[in-house]
């Protein structure tokens, strides 16, 4: 037992085995980065391509959007979707407000009429 704590105390003490320790840790957290790089690329490569096939998605889309409006504007009675149909879906109709609906009653500024509690 004793030569076997003599042997770690001068392990301790020594240089060389402090520097290769070091080392072994320094390839280790090289190695490290070097797979964090590369996962890092990879990344950055999928995340360009789904930018490109977002792109793509978003102009089908519109391409899309504009036969519908087209189809709708160029023969109403066979259009798969009326126009009024698709200026609402795309939030293109201005809805009128409240008060036009209600009758115009602009007394009440939009508030409900306050309870009247009897005792």
């Amino acid at each position: 037992m004793e030569r076997v704590a003599s042997a770690l105390n001068r392990a301790v003490n020594s240089n060389a085995v402090i520097n290769t320790l070091l080392v072994a840790v320094f390839g280790a957290l090289a190695a490290r980065s070097v797979v964090q790089e590369r996962t890092i690329e990879a990344l950055e490569a999928e995340k360009d391509s789904l930018l490109k096939a977002n792109k793509v998605i978003k102009n089908t889309i519109w391409d899309w959007k504009q036969k519908l409006y087209s189809e709708a504007e160029a023969n109403p009675q066979k259009a798969l979707v009326p126009l009024s149909t698709l200026k609402s879906i795309y939030g293109e109709v201005v809805t009128p407000a409240t008060s036009v609906l209600s009758g115009g009653d602009d007394k009440q500024d939009g508030n409900p009429p306050a309870p009247k509690i009897m005792i």
